[in-house]
């Protein structure tokens, strides 16, 4: 499969695409651990089925030395013991952020709360505003149609110029 198009070929798509790499610059740059981060934005491209991200993502992480078990069992975090208790806050949030349409009842006040228990203030808000813009990112590359295998890590800067 072809990608649809690139979306940094004309003016729009390379301003937009800059925007929100400035956006995850300052989210990257935050307080909240880029393990979290990383394992964040791998869960929920998973979710959305976004194989370039995915492929980014776990990349990243594996190239900042997460373990491969731990990279391996991100999908299923609630039935493994490897996470940290803040961890599983960061990935239940992801989850039900990611998962707020159709059926789904949204971020519960018990997820809410584990969060706010293990992040401070500015943490919690790059957090929320990682879980957006990677569901943006994951609708972006889904349409577009773009594919997960070629990337090198430490490259997404590249990517997005």
């Amino acid at each position: 499969m072809e990608p649809r198009m690139n979306l940094f070929a004309g003016e729009t798509g390379t301003k937009i695409g800059k925007r929100i790499h400035a956006v995850s610059q300052v989210i990257h740059e935050s307080t909240l651990p880029n393990a979290v981060q990383e394992l964040v934005q791998l869960r929920v491209s998973q979710i959305n089925g976004c194989g370039f991200c995915v492929d980014i993502h776990a990349k990243d992480a594996a190239a900042a030395g997460e373990l491969p078990v731990r990279l391996n069992l991100v999908a299923a975090w609630r039935h493994s013991t490897v996470f940290t208790e803040a961890e599983r806050a960061a990935l239940a949030l992801a989850e039900e952020g990611t998962r707020i349409a159709g059926a789904f009842q949204g971020v519960s006040d018990d997820t809410w709360a584990q969060v706010v228990r293990h992040y401070e203030e500015d943490q919690v808000i790059a957090l929320v505003s990682l879980i957006a813009m990677i569901n943006a990112t994951n609708r972006l590359g889904v349409i577009l149609n773009n594919q997960g295998g070629s990337y090198a890590p430490g490259n997404l800067a590249t990517v997005a110029s």
